[in-house]
Formats: C-alpha cells, structure tokens, sequence
C-alpha cells in the first residue's frame, strides 16, 4: 500500500485524489475494504475531510464507478482521433484502444469485477452503468455513421445503431476474455480478431485503410 504525502490543493484537484485512493483500495481490496479510513490513510488525509466531499461511503463508491467508466470511454474515443485521414482508421483504432491496456487490463478487471455486482441490486450504481453506457454506444454509433457514409451505403439512425450493438458485443465479449486469460491469445491477438469480426458485420467494409495491419 502506497500512502500520498498530505499536500494542500484545489478542491477539484483534492476531490479527485480521494477518487483515485478509493479506486486503488478497491482494485486491491474489493468494495467492503474501500472503508473512509482506508481511501484517507492512502490518500494521506484525515477521515473528516473525505466527509467534506463526500457525504458517505456510497457517494465515495458512486464517484469511483463513475469514474471507471467515463474514463474508459474518453480513453478510446482519443484513440478515435478525428485527425486520423478516413472513418474505417478511426474505428479501427477505436476498437483497438478497447483491447489494449490501460483500457484491458488486470487493474480494471479488478475493478469491473468489483463493481459489477453492485450495478444488478443498486439503482444509483445501475443509473452510472446506463448513462455511460449509452454514452459509449453513441461515440461508435457516430464511428459506424462515418464508415458507412464514406463506403457510401445507407447510414440511418436504426442501421447503426443494431451495428454498434453488436459492435458492442464482440468487444465486451473478447474484452472479458482478454483480461481473464490475455495468455492463451499470444499467437491470436484480440484487437486484430475483433477488426476482423467487426470487418464481417459491417459486410466486408475493411478497416485496415491508413492504419498498419493489427
């Protein structure tokens, strides 16, 4: 266990280094070990001013979650750089920002994991899970629109949003695989299956233009 050095800071700044301790505890001890003493021992700060934040554990907890899963969808949607030159490199390299670390990795199977559970029996941490996930479908519903248009075939609101589903899908899928048992796929790397998969349900649009082959 790390323990940050106190240091005064601006309240945005404070508030989120509470956040990180309370995902560093979790990601090592689980939801029931993320206790207010713990998150301010790590972050090097007294009980009480974590109460000045966050007026309980809960709302600690729900920052955290919130945190995990903003900060997942902002990471792959850079990836998705709009100054790359064509719409099938971008969600190429979207889908490949999803299967390769910090996004997929140990530390955030930890913490999905961790969470999961609570989003099935808790309406808030259920509330977190929808919006952010409604705001990950729409980045790819919006990657999916540009590829179409470009390859020039139909791009209505219906059509691409079935697509980002499934999209969606063979992600999460081999994403749960990849964090789980990321050895057995060394001689078959995941990013470069799921372009491909991803290639066969847009109907054999390649992806692999201005970009290196995964």
């Amino acid at each position: 266990m790390t323990r940050r050095s106190f240091h005064r800071a601006p309240e945005a700044e404070r508030r989120q280094d509470l956040i990180t301790a309370t995902l560093d505890c979790i990601s090592e001890l689980g939801l029931q070990g993320a206790t207010v003493r713990e998150v301010a021992t790590r972050a090097g700060v007294t009980p009480g001013l974590i109460r000045h934040y966050f007026s309980s554990k809960d709302q600690m907890l729900q920052a955290a979650y919130r945190e995990v899963m903003t900060g997942m969808t902002s990471k792959v949607a850079d990836a998705a750089d709009k100054g790359q030159s064509s719409a099938r490199a971008r969600l190429h390299d979207f889908i490949v920002a999803n299967l390769t670390p910090p996004v997929a990795d140990g530390r955030a199977l930890s913490l999905w994991a961790a969470f999961i559970s609570h989003v099935r029996v808790d309406p808030d941490f259920a509330e977190i899970h929808r919006e952010s996930y409604l705001a990950f479908r729409s980045v790819l519903e919006a990657l999916v629109a540009d590829v179409l248009t470009e390859a020039g075939q139909a791009a209505d609101t219906r059509r691409c949003q079935e697509f980002a589903i499934a999209i969606n899908g063979v992600i999460d899928g081999l994403w749960l695989e990849g964090t789980l048992v990321g050895d057995l796929f060394s001689e078959t790397p995941l990013p470069g299956i799921a372009v491909r998969s991803v290639e066969v349900l847009l109907g054999g649009i390649s992806l692999a233009a201005d970009t290196q082959q995964t």
